[in-house]
């Protein structure tokens, strides 16, 4: 049996033009025991309505959830308005306010008059109302239009949910499209994947064919075309593809061969879903994302530099002030970034850009004359990850945050609350980690703020590029048409660091093995496959007492011998053997004990967790209902069943989990099973993350054909062209 609440909707404390609601509920009756204290008492309530209003009596069916912030909740998987059976109720309904210019008066004359058929006499048969009086023929129209609205809702929702749709999933289509969904589905249900997120083509595609929409529909042909663009650019991080790649994919996904492709493709340029330049196919959004970047990095670059005599002995000043001394590059980055209103500052490891951050700051700060509270209002310094914003906001003593937070995303709906139509006022931007920084999302930040914003991008373009689509700060480099200052002089940990010339080394595919075992602070232990873990599992022996931050496993892979999942569960017994006094939980596969050490997968913001965070199980409760509390640097964060997946196990974890994040030991196993896996980028950004001490484990030619093999990273993007040749 569902369980049910059933009662009055009280007041919305959130709501969204999705139908999304928190709100109060008061509850009158329920069938399950744990609810029954709720009797006579409000609780809170999320899900997804079309409509709420203090006059109607619901039932709502769901389930008793505990929210890790805001205690229980009900959470409501669908609803039904109950309609009023009884006269008193009848009346009560008819002068709730939903049908103007029906008082009480002339609702129980109607009521009188027409007794317990009374809505349905007004639907079917509205004339009967012209025998009572004082009833106008405008009341009459109020009654009847009102009363065929409010049924006209629930036909819908159950219209959608008799096509396949689950109630959420109607929810939100009803409140997108309100009277018009039928006839917008009915002429081309893929018009949902367009207009509502979280409806994505294999959902719609798979409800479309089980209501009879033909395999050669044209709108299905359309939305595949898009829906493989998509998952190409996703996959393979390109901007742009080849008709002859869409024409490969299109059969495996439509389930038929399609003779008239150039047909389809023309209509979605005309309906501009694709722009076509020569024989490249754009996604729109993404060849606007592309532009967008261009015109104003280039427009910020040609406007002409500041001069003032002043700068350099600010830059003295603050040398002074800091007890640093900066050499040449550093003043230079440090002197254009004031001057310029554009500038990349790029370099290895090493060479001091995170250093120089403060020293930029302090120069805009002093220029300006303003005190720290001004200047938290001038500027903003943003990074792509929690992680690396963290370390931003260490290295400057000025708080930083995710590119994320500061548009104000919202998870919901998947979109920026800053954006082109509700801009930052802030004057001055500095990003760090660019190269994890893909094309939409660099597209939105720059919509999100004024076209004369200035703007620092600074960045290592060696390392891996964004998850997402796009090479963003590698194009902008490799176009050699924008102020870049190159920073090559080491600054952190010396030119005695071993560590630091395998990255370089690494970045000329020229790797020296004389180069190991030579200096503490680098070591390669040579050996087979099924020796890999027993030997990372005696280095973690030695470092059983550092701080959890402090030491980390870097893979390529989840999976295989040599895997992290494998890794995890070897390793979480030296650095956490089973207690029978801690208690435990199976989640996804793993065991996870209490003072088991874990990642965070997915933004929280609400918790101020963000993915990549690493943190510690604090404690877990399995009674009266699954509780797990994570521990991550004194923020305590509660989660519950509908959330576990969110963390996961992170002795190892995955390099490009790692990236914005530095270790002072690191432990990399490195062995040919990793296969695909061994290319330049991921094993330079893996090695970049060590501070203090790294060890390689595994075999040495997959070391030497990982620093070599620069061609599976290889993106089709056109960032650099037009900066180089314009755009037509």
């Amino acid at each position: 049996m569902n369980t049910y609440i059933k009662g009055t909707f009280s007041k919305s404390i959130y709501e969204n033009n999705t139908g999304y609601y928190i709100g109060i509920f008061r509850v009158v009756d329920t069938n399950d025991e744990k609810l029954a204290n709720y009797i006579g008492r409000t609780i809170t309530f999320t899900g997804y309505f079309h409509e709420l209003n203090n006059h109607d009596t619901y039932m709502f069916y769901g389930k008793l959830v505990n929210h890790p912030k805001y205690g229980e909740q009900f959470q409501v998987d669908n609803y039904e308005r109950v309609k009023p059976e009884e006269k008193d109720s009848i009346i009560e309904f008819l002068t709730s306010g939903l049908f103007p210019g029906i008082g009480e008066k002339k609702a129980k004359a109607i009521v009188d008059t027409l007794g317990a058929d009374t809505l349905k006499t007004i639907l079917e048969n509205p004339s009967n109302l012209i025998l009572i009086p004082g009833i106008t023929e405008k009341n009459i129209n109020v009654l009847h239009d009102k009363l065929k609205e409010y049924e006209a809702s629930y036909e819908t929702i159950m219209y959608l949910s008799d096509l396949g749709f689950s109630t959420r999933d109607s929810m939100l289509i009803y409140n997108t499209y309100k009277g018009k969904t039928k006839s917008i589905i009915e002429e081309n249900i893929y018009k949902l994947i367009d207009d509502i997120y979280d409806m994505y083509f294999k959902k719609i595609d798979n409800i479309a064919l089980e209501n009879n929409v033909s395999k050669d529909d044209p709108n299905r042909i359309k939305a595949a075309i898009i829906y493989i663009m998509n998952e190409v650019s996703n996959t393979f991080g390109h901007s742009y593809y080849y008709r002859d790649e869409i024409n490969t994919y299109l059969p495996r996904v439509l389930g038929i061969e399609i003779s008239d492709l150039d047909k389809y493709l023309t209509e979605l340029e005309k309906d501009i879903k694709i722009v076509i330049k020569e024989d490249k196919y754009y996604l729109r959004e993404m060849y606007e994302a592309e532009c967008l970047i261009v015109k104003r990095f280039r427009m910020l670059n040609n406007n002409k530099s500041l001069t003032d005599k002043k700068i350099d002995s600010t830059i003295k000043e603050i040398e002074s002030f800091l007890e640093i001394t900066y050499n040449d590059e550093q003043r230079e980055a440090i002197s254009k970034s004031y001057k310029n209103d554009f500038l990349i500052i790029t370099g290895g490891p090493g060479t001091g850009k995170t250093t120089i951050m403060r020293g930029i700051i302090e120069l805009y700060r002093m220029m300006n004359k303003l005190n720290y509270e001004k200047l938290s209002e001038k500027i903003a310094l943003l990074a792509p990850t929690g992680r690396a914003a963290k370390r931003m906001t260490e290295a400057t003593l000025v708080r930083a945050s995710t590119i994320h937070r500061f548009l104000k995303w919202q998870k919901e709906s998947n979109t920026f609350q800053v954006n082109e139509y509700n801009k930052s006022k802030v004057e001055f931007i500095i990003l760090d980690e660019t190269s994890m920084v893909d094309t939409y999302l660099m597209a939105s930040l720059l919509k999100g703020i004024s076209a004369n914003c200035k703007i620092v991008l600074v960045g290592d373009d060696h390392q891996l590029p964004s998850v997402g689509p796009g090479n963003v700060l590698h194009d902008l480099i490799d176009s050699k048409m924008l102020d870049v200052v190159e920073l090559t002089e080491l600054y952190r940990q010396g030119n005695d660091s071993n560590i630091i010339n395998l990255a370089y080394d690494i970045r000329n595919s020229s790797i020296n093995k004389d180069i190991f075992n030579v200096t503490d602070d680098l070591t390669f232990i040579e050996c087979n496959d099924s020796e890999v873990i027993p030997n990372i599992s005696e280095i973690c022996n030695t470092y059983l007492d550092l701080n959890y931050h402090d030491f980390q496993i870097l893979a390529p892979m989840y999976k295989g011998l040599n895997g992290i999942d494998t890794i995890n569960q070897s390793i979480k017994e030296i650095f956490n053997p089973k207690n029978k006094r801690k208690n435990s939980k199976d989640i996804g596969g793993e065991t996870l004990q209490e003072g088991d050490k874990v990642i965070q997968l997915t933004n929280m913001p609400d918790d101020n967790v963000y993915n990549g965070d690493i943190g510690l199980i604090n404690r877990i409760v399995s009674n009266p209902r699954s509780e797990i509390y994570l521990d991550f640097d004194g923020n305590i964060v509660k989660y519950t069943p509908s959330n576990f997946n969110n963390f996961r196990l992170a002795y190892a974890i995955s390099i490009h989990k790692s990236q914005g994040s530095e270790f002072d030991i690191v432990v990399i196993p490195i062995v040919k099973g990793y296969h695909k896996m061994l290319y330049q980028k991921l094993i330079y950004t893996a090695v970049t993350r060590a501070k203090k001490k790294l060890y390689l484990i595994g075999d040495y030619k997959a070391l030497d054909f990982a620093s070599k093999n620069i061609n599976t990273d290889i993106r089709r993007t056109t960032i650099k062209d037009y900066l180089i040749d314009g755009i037509n």
